[in-house]
Order: C-alpha cells, then structure tokens, then sequence
C-alpha cells in the first residue's frame, strides 16, 4: 500500500510522461497484435516500411491523445468522457493507419484496420478503467460504509456525491417503493424496509442517510420509528431544492430534525390572514432579537410591510436579527424600511414616542421573561417585565392610535404553579381590560392574545440541550421520568401567531392547536438512538448515554395546559381555537397593579405572591419563594 502510495504521489507532469511511455507501448501491441491475428504469423510484416508506418502512427496517435487532452484525466477519477474521449482518438489513430498504407503503398489486410482499432481502445481504455476500479475498491474499504434510505432522485444524487468525496461508501439503497425492489441504480441494489436489519450486519454499517426530502413529515415520522431501534446513527439531507440545485454537501448531512419524530404537519399558512396586518404598513415587533421575536420578523418581511421596527433589550440580539433581516431585504431588492430600535418595554414613554413618531399599525408584543426557573429565581424582574411591560406597552398602543396588538402568550398561564406562568396571565387579564375599554371606542386597538406550548429550537428547549449532553457523552438531565409537553416549530408558531392576529376582534385569547403532547423522556430515548448509541440503566449496563433525574425546578408542572375551561369554539383556521376566559374591569384591574408596584417597589416577596394568589389567575405555587435575593436575606436574619 505503502508503495501504491508514493508511486501516486509522484508530480502530474511524470505521469504524463510516463503515461505516453505505456501508450506508445500500447500502439506496438495493438499494431503487430492485429497482423498476428489476421495473418498468423509475420512473415509478410517483416520489410522495414511496416516499422516506419508503425512510427508514423505512434507518433500522430500521441500527438492527437495530447491535442484532445486525453492526458490531463485524472485516473482515478475517470470519467465516461474520458473514455470518449479515448474513443476518438482510437478512431483517429486508425484513420491516420489507412490513410498512411495507402499514400505510401504499404501492403495492408483491410481487416487488420478494425482490429487495430478493436485493440488500442481496448488496451489504452482497459488499463485506465482498471487503475480506476482499483482506487474505487481501495477507497471503498478505506471509507465507512453506509446505507441510503431513499433510491429517488435526492437519493442518486446523494449516492454521487458520496464516491466523489472520501469520507463515506454507500452499500445499499432502502426504498418503500415496491416498484424498485432489486433493481440497480447507480450500481447499487434497492431493498426493503424489513431487510435493514440483515444489511446493517452484513456490511458493518453505522450510519443510515435518509434521502426523503420531499417526504411528508408523517412518512418521515414512520420510517424514523423503524430505525430508531437499529444500532445505527441516523442522519438526513437538506430540502429538495438544495438537492436539485445541486448545492448539497457532506457538510449538510445533519441530525434528523426532531419535527420529524414528531410527525406534525405542517399547514399551509392564508395569505390572506397573513398579509392582513402586515402588508404595506408599518409593524412593530418587541423581544425582537428572542426565539419566537426574530421568527416573527423573518415571517413578516416576507410580506412586504412599509416599515418593520426592531425593539430589543439586548444589544446583541438586535445587531444580530438586524444583520440577518438586512441582508435578506438586500438580497431580494426589498423596499423595507428596517429600524433597530434599543429599548425597554418598561419605559412607556420611550414605547410612545416611538410608536407615534413611526406611526405603527400593527405590534407583536414577543419581549418576556420566560424561562420558568429563571423568574422565580428573579421574581420582582419577572412581574416588571411581563406584567408592567406589557400593560405599558399596551396603553403606549393606545396612546399612539395603533390598530393591533398581539400578545404571545404560554400554556403555562393556564392554572399556574409558578410565577412567569402568572405572569402572563396577568399580562392577559391586562389586554382583557384594555380590550373591554377599546371596544367602546369606534377605531379602537384590537387587542388579542395567543397562546401556546414549547417551541423546538428555542433558547429554552430541551432539544439543544440533549444533543449537547449526547454529543459529550451524557448523562441526559431530565426532570422527572413522567414530565411531558407540547411542542411546535418556531416557524409554524410565528405563522399561526400573526394569523390569529388578523382575526382578533377584541379581548380574544386564541389557543393553538399543539397536537398531541410528548413525553420527554421518549423523546431523549429516540434522540439517543437515532445518534447510533444505546441508553444506559439497570436493564442495559452497557449503554453510552445514561439518564439523570434531577428533579423538578421550582415552579414546575408535570404537564402543561392550554384552557382554563371548557368554552372554546373553532375559527376559520383548523389550528387555531378561541377560548373564552373570565377577566377583570379595567378599574379592578388597575387596583392590582397598584398594589403590586408598591409591593416589587419594596421588594415584598410574601405580598407579592398574596396579591398574584388573589388575582384571577389561579396560581397555585407548587414550590415556596424562590427569589435569590429575598433568601440570601433570609439567611442573614
């Protein structure tokens, strides 16, 4: 090996030389080959015209082989042009062989011409194609084989760029397709589902490359079931047009995405409903830099507003959303007017002065704190935040005539055991009141709420999370072995989000449809297998990724709810619902807040909760005061 290598490793130009040395090698066979065959002997071949010719010959041949570069072919990577390449120059070696025996008058069989041309291509050809089925059976088993679950066109595609690189050998093609079962595509055989099991162990395969991109995410979620047990890791390409557009690389073989193990369809967004509040006008989007904010962002630029305002606590998250918005308007010759805006929502002067400065039609109001343990670690934050941020934010769109305001809102405001749960629902009783108010008024802000379960993706998903503990080597943390939830793409949660906004009429608490809910602890099981590795228990001591339970966080439920009661109704929109919840007058309302400010103003924990507890909100804390502050003082006394 050691050797094939180094005599490879020689410079282009030695091997062109030695090249031409092999073929002109090659022309005296096929040349003295073709009489011998013909007549038998050489007897009649033995006058020196014959070697002369034979020069002649070699001589044009090489020139042409040069002329239609023929030698700048790499061997390995023969092509079929290269050998039609080397057909014509066969052919115009044999031409010159004619043309020569006649001008010179050189005794010649007529046959021997065919055969000569039989014999050059045959060597000159042969010996190429065999350096190069030797280096593709070498680096075959250099390279770990896999196997590609899809013999359509993403598929093929795929098998292709596999043998150009040197980092994967596919073996075998898993196709559903009956119609193709044991036919040979690319040189490889279509099989069977039900045969992968065998095929992994036969050829020692650790990878399976799903090749689907056209696949509803239903018929991607069953055949994903079918692997997840194999002993194998389960990767997948990009989308169809990354395939068409022939812009896949190995680089873009990722993790299968977790939708897909959820199997949830998406559907196909209205137009209409989307370009309701968005087209040609001027929209705002606070939390824009968050998970869900900068999704709503990208959604609504595709709609052509007249002016979309970025509104961002963080520095950073705005100069990144900022940038990536940017080169998109860029990019597609968009005339979007794009205005970062830095800011708290809980400055209702600043939240003012920019909605009426801009005009702002239309405001999604996506800034929160919503990472559960994190506001009960910050209570008095958290209540600032979402509570007073939002009403200050919602009078500031009344103030400055804008025409809706959406609130995105959680499933944890349903029967809240911790405070952001509570939170957000009072931020919701707070449209509630306003909306009530609006309603009286002939042009009034449309105020409407949205709420909704776990985002996959987001920065407080557990799906991150669990690949980086996988990719380290565990163990999984996991809160308890019963906790479940919902979950939803970010895409598909920011599209409902802004359709449901265009058919608020005033004070409606819209609920999404989040499918069916999860249970975590299979999702961290089929993430784990379908990274090729085993999960560690008694059962399995084995394994590679072990699971620690850690308890649940303070404030945490089991489980997560979307309706306070029973009163929902249907809407034009098969994923999205109404809900009908009880709420305060505006006056009662602002009692509330009154005593609620007074008492995060003096950092009175105890009464906060009371107030919250007494709020309609029904808050049940599972857990005592968790505020990192009010303990450590605590502690002191």
């Amino acid at each position: 090996m050691a050797i094939i290598d180094a005599f490879f490793s020689i410079p282009r130009p030695y091997k062109r030389v030695i090249s031409v040395c092999i073929d002109l090698l090659f022309i005296q066979v096929a040349f003295w080959g073709a009489f011998w065959t013909r007549l038998g002997d050489f007897d009649q071949t033995r006058s020196v015209e014959y070697w002369y010719l034979v020069s002649f010959i070699s001589v044009i041949t090489i020139a042409c082989f040069i002329r239609i570069g023929f030698y700048r072919a790499i061997l390995r990577y023969l092509s079929v042009h290269a050998i039609f390449t080397l057909a014509i120059g066969s052919l115009v070696s044999t031409v010159v062989f004619v043309l020569a025996t006649y001008f010179f008058s050189i005794w010649v069989p007529r046959t021997v011409a065919i055969i000569y041309l039989a014999y050059l291509f045959v060597l000159t050809g042969g010996a190429r194609l065999s350096i190069r089925v030797f280096f593709s059976q070498l680096e075959m088993k250099r390279k770990p084989n896999v196997i590609v679950y899809g013999a359509g066109v993403a598929g093929r595609q795929l098998v292709n760029l596999l043998r150009q690189g040197d980092e994967l050998n596919p073996v075998v093609y898993i196709d559903d397709n009956k119609k193709l079962y044991r036919n040979v595509l690319h040189g490889l055989t279509v099989y069977k589902r039900e045969q992968l099991s065998r095929l992994i162990t036969k050829f020692g395969v650790k990878q399976v490359l799903l090749a689907m991109p056209s696949a509803t995410r239903s018929q991607r979620k069953a055949i994903i079931c079918a692997l997840v047990d194999l002993p194998v890791e389960v990767l997948s390409i990009p989308n169809l047009d990354a395939i068409v557009h022939d812009n896949v690389s190995l680089d873009q073989l990722h993790d299968v995405p977790i939708e897909d193990l959820l199997g949830r369809e998406s559907v196909q967004a209205s137009n209409q409903l989307m370009e309701a509040n968005i087209q040609h006008k001027t929209v705002m989007v606070t939390g824009a830099g968050g998970s869900i904010g900068s999704e709503l962002c990208r959604q609504i630029i595709r709609y052509q507003p007249q002016t979309l305002l970025l509104f961002e606590l963080s520095e950073f998250a705005l100069y990144s959303i900022e940038k990536e918005l940017s080169e998109y308007i860029t990019k597609r010759g968009l005339e979007i007017d794009l205005i970062p805006l830095l800011g708290s929502v809980q400055r209702i002067n600043r939240l003012e002065a920019i909605m009426t400065t801009f005009s702002v039609d239309t405001v999604y109001h996506a800034a929160a704190y919503k990472h559960v343990p994190m506001v009960e670690y910050n209570v008095v934050e958290g209540v600032r935040n979402n509570v007073f941020g939002t009403f200050y934010t919602a009078q500031a769109a009344i103030n400055a005539n804008v025409s809706s305001f959406v609130l995105i809102s959680t499933d944890k405001a349903v029967r809240p055991t911790n405070i952001m749960g509570t939170t957000k629902r009072m931020a919701e009783l707070g449209l509630q009141a306003l909306a009530e108010q609006e309603a009286l008024k002939p042009n009034g802000t449309r105020f409407c709420m949205v709420r909704f379960g776990n985002v996959l993706g987001s920065s407080g998903s557990v799906i991150p999370l669990f690949k980086r503990q996988i990719k380290e080597g565990g163990p999984i943390t996991i809160t308890h072995p019963d906790i479940i939830r919902y979950f939803m793409t970010i895409p598909e949660a920011a599209q409902l989000v802004i359709q449901a906004g265009a058919m608020g009429k005033g004070g409606d608490v819209f609920v999404l449809d989040m499918g069916k809910p999860v249970k975590i602890v299979n999702l961290a099981e089929n993430l784990v297998k379908l990274s090729g590795l085993e999960v560690k228990s008694e059962q399995n001591p084995y394994g590679d990724i072990e699971f620690k339970y850690t308890g649940l966080r303070p404030g945490e439920k089991l489980y997560e709810e979307l309706l306070i009661g029973d009163n929902v109704n249907e809407t034009e929109h098969e994923r999205i619902m109404t809900a009908n919840e009880r709420f305060l007058s505006l006056i009662d309302y602002q009692q509330f807040l009154d005593r609620l400010d007074s008492a995060c103003h003096d950092f009175e924990h105890e009464l906060i909760r009371e107030i919250l507890m007494e709020a309609p909100t029904d808050f049940k804390p599972s857990d005592g005061i968790s505020d990192v502050v009010w303990k450590r003082k605590q502690l002191a006394h």
